[in-house]
C-alpha cells in the first residue's frame, strides 16, 4: 500500500484489495505498517490512536477492520495501527492486530525496535520512541494453518527476537514493514531472506510503497519468503497497490527443519556462549 495520512482514506483502499483476494480459505492477509495512517507526522497518529478492545462488540477503527475480516473470512493482521491502554496515555503503542475470520481479535503485539536512525533520504532523521511505547512481549499465535509469529519492520534487524518466536512454534512470521527506500534498496532482500533460513520459517511481509503525504519514501516489494529462504511471491517494483499471494507448505517446512535441524544444534552453541 501506499497509505495516506487518513484511516478513512486507506480503509477504503484495504476494502478495494481485499475485494481482490484469492478465493482459498483458510487465509492469512498481511498488511503494512502505519496502514491505517502514514504521512501525517508521529503526533497525528497519536490524535488517532484507541483504546485497546480484545473483546467484542468493537468499535471505532477496530470494529471496521473486525468486520472486514469477518465478511471475507480471513485471518487479518493489521500491519500496525496506533494503540492506548490508558486514555491520558502521551505514547501508543505501534500494536499489530490479528483479526480472525470470526471478527474476534486474536493477538496484539506491540513493536519491540523503535526506528530512531539518520538515513540519507528526504526526511533523513526518524526518532520513532519520540510518540511510540516500545513493546515489551514476544507473541505468537495458533491459526488454522500453523503458528504465526509476529514482527515489525526494524524488528527484522535483530534476530534474537526471530529465534525467540521460533523458540515459541512460529512457523510463520509475519512483518508488516515500512522501509524506507534507501535501506531498502540496501537491505530488504538480504534481511528478510536471512531471517526465513535461519529460523526456517516463512516469512510474509507487507509493505508500503511510494512517496507519501510528508514526502517520506518507502521501498515496496512486500513478499513472501519459504523456509528455504526463496522468494516465492513479491510484488516487484510495484508502486501501486497490489497483492503477493502464495500457498503455505507446512510439509515442506518440516522437511527442511528434520532434514537441517539448527533448532536443535542451537541449545550446542547456546551453551558454548554461556560458558
Amino acid at each position: 500500500m501506499t497509505s495516506l495520512p487518513e484511516p478513512q482514506q486507506n480503509l477504503k483502499i484495504i476494502e478495494q484489495l481485499l475485494e481482490q483476494l484469492p478465493a482459498a480459505r483458510p487465509q492469512l492477509v498481511v498488511l503494512p505498517e502505519a496502514c491505517l495512517c502514514f504521512g501525517a507526522g508521529d503526533k497525528k497518529q497519536r490524535s488517532y490512536a484507541e483504546l485497546y478492545e480484545p473483546t467484542a462488540p468493537l468499535q471505532g477503527l477496530q470494529g471496521r477492520l473486525a468486520e472486514l475480516a469477518r465478511q471475507h473470512g480471513i485471518y487479518l493482521l493489521v500491519g500496525t495501527m496506533p494503540i492506548i491502554d490508558d486514555a491520558k496515555a502521551e505514547k501508543f503503542s505501534a500494536a499489530s492486530l490479528l483479526f480472525g475470520p470470526d471478527g474476534e481479535c486474536l493477538a496484539r503485539y506491540n513493536k519491540i525496535h523503535l526506528f530512531d536512525v539518520d538515513v540519507a533520504d528526504n526526511t533523513k532523521t526518524y526518532r520513532e520512541s519520540q510518540w511510540t511505547e516500545a513493546g515489551e512481549q514476544v507473541v505468537t499465535v495458533e491459526t488454522e494453518f500453523g503458528t504465526l509469529g509476529l514482527a515489525v519492520c526494524y524488528d527484522v534487524r535483530f534476530p534474537e527476537l526471530f529465534r525467540a518466536l521460533r523458540s515459541k512454534g512460529a512457523e510463520i512470521i509475519a512483518l508488516p514493514s515500512a522501509f524506507t527506500k534507501v535501506t531498502g534498496n540496501a537491505h530488504w532482500h538480504v534481511l528478510t531472506r536471512a531471517r526465513a533460513i535461519e529460523q526456517q520459517c516463512y516469512v510474509v511481509a507487507g509493505a508500503q510503497v511510494g512517496e507519501h503525504a510528508n514526502g517520506r519514501e518507502t521501498y515496496g516489494h512486500a513478499l513472501i519468503i519459504d523456509a528455504w529462504g526463496n522468494v516465492v511471491s513479491e510484488c516487484d517494483g510495484a508502486t501501486s497497490p497490489c497483492l503477493a499471494s502464495t500457498h503455505v507448505d507446512l510439509e515442506s517446512l518440516t522437511s527442511i527443519r528434520s532434514n537441517i535441524p539448527v533448532a536443535k544444534h542451537f541449545a550446542r552453541s547456546k551453551k558454548v556462549i554461556h560458558e
